[in-house]
């Protein structure tokens, strides 16, 4: 009886937890980091809400965006940095590509959105469902599950990430679409691209996973100039 008891408790307190958000964290005030085995330029600003191109700027990094194991970046506007000195010669157009248009987005999977994560940039995150996940989230227990859900990339681009160094979002793919915007899909179960890879609108990029609660689903961002935005302002209307 004793027994009984102490897993009902248990139980309890495994319902009264919160699940594992994806969001920038309290790594977002770190003002340096050392790159590990694994990391990506994209990966590290992607963590931090950080433009990777500022990122780069900031620590003398090419337009190849080549870091090495072991080298300490900077995640902060060097210190002591002042604007030049005004002259009366008229300055040229700036070199700095003004921020683009959205890409033409498509959904990266079929299933109904079954919930939202706002950011603390204030950006919104989806958790996509799977075909028929409804009725996965009703018979969880039954462990009936849609996990294999084809994750199709939301628009052309580049794959600059592929791994499961940023825990919260499990197996993470980030595309590159232009300077400006960057998607990002996690929990995925597999993934069938490589980085470096090119991936046209509605091209496979991975396989749903499972989220939070052992429910398969899909985590997605849109990112514009390394800010989380609102797909539903920009994902077409179903």
């Amino acid at each position: 009886m004793r027994r009984v008891g102490l897993l009902a408790l248990m139980l309890l307190a495994g319902c009264a937890s919160t699940p594992q958000v994806p969001s920038p964290t309290t790594a977002a005030a770190e003002t340096s980091y050392v790159v590990q085995t694994g990391d990506t330029l994209y990966s590290i600003a992607f963590r931090r809400g950080l433009d990777y191109r500022e990122v780069a700027r900031w620590n003398g990094i090419g337009s190849d965006y080549r870091i090495y194991i072991g080298q300490t970046l900077t995640l902060k506007p060097p210190a002591g940095a002042l604007p030049p000195v005004p002259t009366p010669v008229t300055p040229p157009a700036t070199t700095e590509p003004p921020p683009s248009a959205p890409p033409h987005w498509s959904w990266p999977t079929d299933g109904p959105v079954i919930g939202t994560v706002t950011q603390p940039t204030g950006g919104t995150g989806l958790r996509l469902g799977g075909a028929g996940s409804a009725e996965v989230r009703a018979a969880a227990a039954g462990r009936v599950v849609y996990v294999g859900s084809e994750v199709r990339a939301a628009a052309a681009g580049r794959v600059v990430y592929v791994g499961s160094g940023l825990r919260a979002y499990g197996l993470l793919v980030i595309v590159k679409h232009d300077e400006s915007w960057l998607t990002a899909y996690g929990y995925n179960h597999d993934v069938v691209v490589h980085e470096g890879d090119t991936v046209h609108e509605g091209q496979i990029l991975a396989h749903m996973g499972e989220g939070p609660g052992a429910v398969p689903m899909l985590y997605f961002e849109i990112r514009r100039q390394g800010k989380p935005v609102d797909p539903l302002k920009y994902l077409p209307k179903r």
